[in-house]
């Protein structure tokens, strides 16, 4: 099975290892047929077009751009996009359907690809190479979280655009791709920086700090398959859940002792999102 997460996930890792599932299972197959339920889940096509494109074609490849799933077909691209309660499940064509896959991608082995997406935030669509959807919505986006070319040097480029609170620059997918809720905290904390610090106040070192603290949490995250919260609904090609949620070092933890030096951890709400942070630890 593949599955993204519900409630604050997926982000980067969790839907880096739906990419990585996917590729090993969809590359090599043609979509045969496509059936489209729910009313949302096609919402920038016509549903019935959406589906004329995709038959028959092969996958060559699956990229991410950030939260976005990219699947490479011959003479186009289809693209995914989970946000919050979104999942891809691999399945046989006689296994039960839960009542919330709302598009079915037939394969040639006779498997089935469903998107199922209880809150029907998550999208679909194709687009054909001459056309410009795809780079109007990629082209938004800013550099890849998990990229080398997040560096010190480029967020300090961005903290002299944009002055806000560290967890709000984290956030902004136009500053820096695939970072949510979960992981801004956790790269807060291994940077040793508040959340709610200004981000025109910080200097070289709180930046390198941040950069390497970055590229730590997210390649963690990313091997431990990413994050499964409590209801336990996140889960790999597997059907395993993640793991990272073991190394949380803040997030979720509101009220506990801070592993590194005991004080509780604080929580609250910044930038729209429960935050979470060790008021000693964290400068």
């Amino acid at each position: 099975m593949l599955a993204g997460a519900t409630g604050r996930v997926p982000e980067l890792p969790e839907v880096e290892t739906v990419r990585r599932g996917l590729a090993g299972t969809l590359v090599g197959r043609t979509v045969t047929e496509v059936k489209i339920s729910g009313p949302r889940t096609v919402r920038r096509q016509d549903p019935a077009e959406f589906a004329r494109r995709v038959e028959g074609r092969r996958v060559v490849s699956v990229d991410r751009r950030g939260k976005y799933l990219l699947v490479e077909c011959c003479g186009g691209t289809l693209v995914i996009h989970l946000r919050m309660t979104g999942s891809l499940r691999v399945s046989d064509p006689g296994a039960d359907r839960s009542r919330h896959t709302h598009a079915v991608f037939t394969l040639d082995d006779g498997r089935e690809l469903r998107f199922v997406d209880p809150r029907t935030f998550g999208e679909l669509f194709f687009v054909f190479p001459e056309e410009t959807l795809l780079d109007d919505v990629i082209g938004r986006l800013g550099p890849d979280a998990a990229s080398d070319s997040v560096d010190a040097g480029l967020l300090g480029d961005l903290v002299t655009r944009r002055h806000t609170t560290l967890k709000a620059l984290l956030l902004d997918q136009r500053m820096i791709a695939g970072v949510g809720n979960i992981y801004a905290d956790e790269i807060c904390f291994a940077a040793a920086l508040r959340p709610d610090r200004r981000t025109e106040s910080l200097g070289p070192d709180d930046l390198a700090r941040l950069a390497a603290a970055l590229q730590s949490v997210i390649q963690r995250a990313v091997e431990a398959r990413g994050t499964s919260l409590g209801d336990g609904s996140y889960r790999d090609l597997d059907g395993a859940p993640g793991t990272f949620q073991s190394e949380h070092a803040v997030y979720g933890r509101g009220g506990e002792p801070c592993s590194v030096c005991g004080t509780a951890i604080a929580g609250g709400r910044l930038a729209g999102r429960s935050t979470h942070f060790c008021p000693s630890c964290q400068r």
